[in-house]
């Protein structure tokens, strides 16, 4: 049975100490109308989100999206999250999940127009079975995301480093890719460099070194991506972080999407040009992903 469950948040502020946020939280029907037609969220995609991948019940990664969050609340000039109410969400969440694996969002909107702000509220899901693309793979295309590496420095009001729920971009994105044939997208800069996936973040591997796109020039530094990289280090692995040209994409010996709830999905083609899988390392890799993760 498909699971579906809402809760709303009166936001506390980030100083409130109290242990018990029981009373903050509303259950109500996700099927049920629950948002005003002044919000913010649908009206102008003003706010931000986060989407926590759920194994049997447990959250992952908690800590690390709960700091995502707040900072893309400061990016965004809304208030700071109160780290225990959500936390105590999450849980209350997750507890409705089951066995099976799950996502829960988070959304805090900037409110309603001209009314009280902010709105926040979690949800709970079954989600998509990713079976196919954990071992078989995905082909994806580079995309130009229509600014250089820079961009974020010079245009803070750009918002290049926060998960807003303004997507529109990442979507077309993915049409995209589809309408040429691929699975999913590489963002790339207009002078060259390597970003990250529309929903995702990207890994390479060079010998026994794996690179990821240093987390600056408007890419959201995922938290998959820095728990794999904790664990290939205790492995015994190399971990980097630099500004990698989009020539390096065809000179990886692998490379993968990672995501929270899609976990690794190893790319087998860049622009129809094919990537060498190492199937047996996806897999481990995923059956970490796929442990419990704090």
């Amino acid at each position: 049975m498909a699971l579906h469950f809402a809760l709303m948040i009166d936001p506390a502020a980030s100083d409130d100490a109290r242990t018990d946020f029981s009373e903050t939280f509303t259950a109500v029907d996700p099927a049920a109308p629950a948002l005003t037609v002044g919000e913010l969220s649908t009206q102008r995609g003003d706010g931000i989100f986060e989407s926590i991948g759920v194994v049997d019940g447990h959250a992952q990664e908690v800590g690390a999206h709960l700091s995502r969050l707040a900072h893309s609340a400061q990016l965004c000039d809304l208030p700071q999250p109160n780290a225990r109410q959500w936390r105590e969400a999450v849980t209350r969440a997750a507890a409705e999940c089951g066995p099976g694996e799950a996502v829960i969002k988070l959304i805090l909107s900037r409110g309603i127009e001209h009314g009280p702000t902010p709105t926040a509220w979690v949800t709970a899901a079954t989600a998509a079975d990713n079976t196919r693309a954990r071992t078989r793979g995905i082909r994806v295309v580079t995309l130009d995301r229509g600014y250089t590496l820079d961009a974020p420095t010079r245009a803070p009001w750009l918002l290049l480093g926060a998960k807003t729920l303004s997507y529109a971009v990442n979507m077309a994105a993915l049409r995209e890719a589809h309408r040429r044939g691929a699975d999913d997208a590489i963002f790339t800069t207009t002078d060259g460099f390597v970003l990250e996936a529309p929903t995702a973040s990207l890994i390479l591997r060079r010998g026994d070194t794996f690179v990821t796109p240093a987390p600056h020039g408007g890419i959201l530094h995922g938290t998959t991506q820095l728990s794999l990289f904790d664990h290939l280090a205790a492995e015994g692995y190399e971990t980097v972080y630099e500004n990698v040209p989009a020539s390096a994409l065809h000179t990886a010996d692998a490379a993968w999407l990672v995501s929270s709830v899609r976990l690794a999905a190893p790319i087998t083609a860049i622009d129809d040009v094919d990537v060498p899988v190492d199937a047996e390392l996806t897999a481990a890799v995923n059956a970490y992903l796929l442990s419990p993760r704090d």
